[in-house]
């Protein structure tokens, strides 16, 4: 299990992604699962992935490969592809064709089942999201919902759900999802650090920020801490509810 998500605002786009994998409570180990193509000034890639490691390591490696295109016969390659849309539709076929070639393992009780989150600007064009399915299709992310997220998702979305819009300032959207990996830690330990974050202004072939988030880092403990004193003060600033004995079992309202 994991949990990544990307957020795309006005003012650019920010990809996070846990590191955590594991195959039982005694065999947890660390990939990473934020991978940063180009970032060169003129190509910008970024690929987050979840579920099966095999499936989404052997979809990485036929992009670099290259997956053919069936509408131009010739093979896509995160090098030559000429934008984002195009970048995800070959991530679905790399991903559809890893998945399948495991169809074998449906008789071993393999979950191979993987999504990716594919996102950047290539040749300037505006910065775009995409989350792609293990079978391939893929949506994208626009104003009225300015993220997506996959993996272990349900514990961060009402953070993100509640704070994020269009119009959140970049840096304010990397702490929201910040506070969503934090509560989403809290909840599962199949999610952990360190984590991979990436931002990204709009059209910019280039990253602002690559940037690992490990066991040590003060301003995620001091985000953490902050977080769970601001809900305690929120919770102790709430009345108690009206319920309790009385005639029809309910404390009358004043």
């Amino acid at each position: 299990m994991t949990y990544c998500v990307g957020m795309l605002v006005r003012d650019g786009l920010v990809m996070i992604a846990d590191t955590r994998t594991n195959a039982g409570v005694d065999n947890i180990s660390t990939y990473r699962k934020l991978r940063v193509h180009g970032n060169d000034g003129k190509r910008l890639i970024g690929i987050v992935s979840a579920g099966s490691l095999s499936t989404t390591q052997g979809a990485m490696h036929r992009l670099t490969a290259g997956v053919s295109n069936p509408e131009t016969g010739e093979l896509d390659t995160l090098d030559t592809v000429p934008n984002i849309y195009r970048a995800a539709l070959a991530a679905g076929r790399a991903l559809r064709e890893a998945r399948d070639g495991m169809v074998s393992l449906e008789q071993e009780d393999v979950n191979f089942n993987a999504s990716l989150l594919v996102g950047g600007s290539i040749g300037g064009e505006p910065t775009r999201l995409f989350l792609v399915y293990s079978a391939g299709n893929a949506i994208e992310c626009g104003p009225d919902t300015p993220y997506l997220q996959i993996g272990e998702n349900k514990y961060g979305k009402p953070i993100i759900e509640r704070a994020l819009t269009y119009e959140t300032d970049l840096y304010e959207a990397v702490k929201i999802g910040l506070i969503s990996f934090d509560s989403t830690m809290r909840a599962n330990l199949a999610v952990g650090l360190p984590l991979d974050l990436m931002i990204a202004r709009p059209g910019q072939g280039r990253a602002e920020l690559v940037h690992r988030i490990d066991h040590n880092d003060a301003y995620f403990h001091d985000l953490s801490q902050r977080w769970s004193d601001a809900l305690a003060h929120a919770r102790a600033e709430i009345p108690a509810p009206p319920y309790g004995p009385g005639p029809l079992g309910l404390v009358p309202q004043r």
